[in-house]
């Protein structure tokens, strides 16, 4: 299928036009930038980004938002990231069944994503998928990010509102206080509330923002029972709101940061393509003395 048609078959939201567009933004960079050029400017949807240590309830948590979403009747589109298998390059972990519930809503679209080795909890794609999704017309995505702990953060830069999901028995919560996690959050809610130290979790977040510079939203939720979810839904759709309202600070967030993540994406391609005995030079000349790492590193990058 030529890129003209195949974006044409997007904006008109045929998923299985989307589904070879998100695999051509995964292998194939220099056609997935022709497609995309023909995708129009971003920022019809509204990126949700969920993040939080591994084992808290994040796909389950997704599974009840897409169940509100569809329940306002709007299309939803999930971005769930993997870690990568270490020998194939493929996601690695196939939680994605527990949103197998939707497989037959034509309004949902999920598609898991391997990081690839890509840092900072998504894969080097996803500014590129969210834009196809937001193409063909879904009106929120959700993106689900690898969960790696406190430097899993740079979903804050390609989403519209960031929820940092936690749980009661992470360990010290002085450790989960500090930077990362904790600083990018817009809502941040306690899952699996039923076990002992939600209360105490809650409270403790609470303290962590009185007096601070912003205050955002701390709840407890049990994406199992469904306790919790309308009030994670509200909190969200307040910031939606203003969103919809045309916030421009929001919307070029989000932007700026798929502009940061496709330059280091094109950045990560070029290197991968630098031959290893070019780098075997380069490495022999700073052994001789004749040039330095920071020389040479500029050499291989440029």
């Amino acid at each position: 299928m030529q890129v003209r048609e195949l974006a044409s078959r997007i904006r008109k939201g045929n998923r299985i036009a989307l589904a070879k567009g998100i695999t051509l933004a995964e292998n194939d960079p220099a056609n997935a930038a022709l497609l995309l050029a023909r995708m129009g400017p971003p920022g019809k949807a509204f990126v949700v980004g969920i993040t939080g240590p591994p084992g808290t309830g994040k796909s389950t948590l997704v599974d009840r938002l897409i169940e509100t979403y569809r329940r306002d009747g709007l299309k939803v589109g999930v971005i769930a990231v993997d870690p990568s298998s270490p020998i194939t390059g493929g996601a690695l972990l196939g939680d994605r069944i527990r949103m197998s519930g939707h497989a037959g809503d034509l309004k949902v679209f999920i598609r898991s994503m391997a990081s690839r080795g890509w840092s900072g909890g998504l894969s080097r794609a996803t500014s590129q998928v969210i834009r196809l999704m937001d193409a063909a017309g879904y009106d929120i995505i959700l993106l689900e990010t690898v969960g790696i702990g406190q430097s899993d953060i740079e979903v804050v830069g390609v989403s519209h509102a960031v929820l940092v999901v936690l749980m009661p028995g992470l360990g010290d919560d002085i450790q989960v206080s500090k930077a990362g996690l904790m600083e990018i959050g817009d809502v941040y809610v306690v899952n699996k509330s039923d076990l002992e130290g939600a209360d105490l979790m809650v409270v403790n977040l609470l303290s962590l923002f009185r007096g601070g510079p912003r205050s955002p939203p701390v709840l407890k939720a049990s994406a199992l029972s469904g306790e919790g979810i309308e009030e994670l839904h509200g909190a969200i759709e307040r910031i939606r709101a203003s969103f919809a309202a045309g916030d421009a600070d929001l919307r070029v967030k989000s932007i700026r940061g798929m502009i940061i993540e496709t330059a280091r994406g094109a950045a990560m391609e070029r290197l991968a393509g630098v031959s290893e005995a070019k780098a075997e030079r380069l490495a022999r000349l700073v052994l001789a003395g004749k040039t330095t790492i920071e020389t040479a590193a500029a050499t291989l990058s440029a």
